[in-house]
Parts: structure tokens; sequence; C-alpha cells
């Protein structure tokens, strides 16, 4: 069986490089300058007073406070998640799942907002539902997705990320690590990290 270590790594490293970026007309376009367009959101968000807001079920609701909670710490963005059990079972009981988030975003979005949609499929209808409330609210659109191609998630955002891989682990993976890599390059990396010049 070989070293099953490397292999996993390897497999992950793989789905990671089969990120593939599109724009808003579905176009798709390369990596960094996906990257570069996210990044200019985030540092007119932080000079100004809107917020990035994050959303996503189960795996990707983890993702999104992680990252909500480190843009805000390490990099001094605005930014929240609405995965508060009060507000979703509130939410849920009283206006149905698919609204858990929108209805939120309804109520807290502003123009100029950033919304960064995360489904590992690409189908959830609350995901779907809070990036189509977002548009309508004027937020600038992130969405990550993964494992179907044709999946209605990535045809909404301004910039997209789709992740060519049909395990949820390794879908949610690479969308932590595409997050994780906007937020460590606008907190200066590789210029302030003495390791990065070895790659």
């Amino acid at each position: 069986m070989g070293d099953l270590f490397s292999r996993y790594a390897d497999y992950i490293y793989q789905a990671f490089l089969s990120v593939i970026a599109t724009d808003s007309n579905g176009a798709e376009i390369d990596r960094d300058s996906a990257i570069r367009e996210v990044l200019a959101q985030m540092r007119r968000v932080s000079a100004g007073d809107n917020t990035v807001m994050f959303v996503g079920n189960g795996g990707s609701a983890g993702i999104a406070g992680h990252m909500a909670i480190d843009f805000t710490k390490n990099g001094g963005v605005r930014a929240a998640t609405f995965n508060d059990v009060s507000s979703v079972t509130c939410i849920g009981n009283d206006l149905g799942y698919e609204n858990i988030f929108s209805k939120q975003i309804e109520m807290h979005a502003r123009p100029g907002d950033v919304l960064v949609a995360i489904s590992s499929s690409g189908k959830s209808q609350n995901i779907l539902n809070a990036a189509k409330v977002a548009l309508e609210k004027e937020s600038f659109l992130v969405t990550c997705s993964g494992m179907y191609t044709n999946n209605p998630l990535r045809r909404l955002g301004d910039i997209n990320f789709f992740v060519e891989a049909n395990e949820y682990g390794f879908v949610e993976t690479a969308h932590q690590a595409v997050l994780h890599s906007i937020l460590d390059i606008y907190l200066g990396w590789p210029e302030k990290s003495p390791r990065a010049s070895t790659y």
C-alpha cells in the first residue's frame, strides 16, 4: 500500500492545486488574479466601515467561524459569521432552515459588505439563499464550492473558487487553505516569512 500518510498528503495537495477560479460571468481566471481581487475587497473593508461575512454548514461552518475570527483578530478586518445557535434555531424554527443565513444577512448587510459563502457541494439551499440576498444588498460575493462542476453556487459569485474533488474532507481542506492563503498574503506573506524564500 505504500506510505498512507504521504499518499493522503499528496491527494490533499492535488485537491488544492485543482482549484479553479471564475468571475461573475463564469469565465475562468487565473487564481492569482482571483486572490488579488479578494484581497482588494478585504483591504477596502479594512479601510472603511463595512464587514466581511462568512457562512457555511457543518464543517464549512467551522471554516466560516475560523476565518471570521482570524480576519478580525489577526487581520484587523471587521468580520462576522452567523452560526450562533440561538439565531440559527430561532430562524430555522420560525422561518425555515433554508433561511437561517439569508434572514440574518437581510437584517445586517449593507452595500459594500463582502460575503464569503462556503458549501462543499455548492447545492445547500440556505447558502444559495444567503448568496442571493447578499447580492441584492449590493455585497461583493466570494463563493467556495466543490464536487459538482455544475453546482449553482459557483455561478453566483463575483469571484468563485471551485475544488475538483469528490470527497467532503478534501474539498473542505482546500477551502480552508484557499481562505487562509488570502489572509496570510494579506498579512504580508511571503515577505514577512523567513521560510518562504526556500519555496
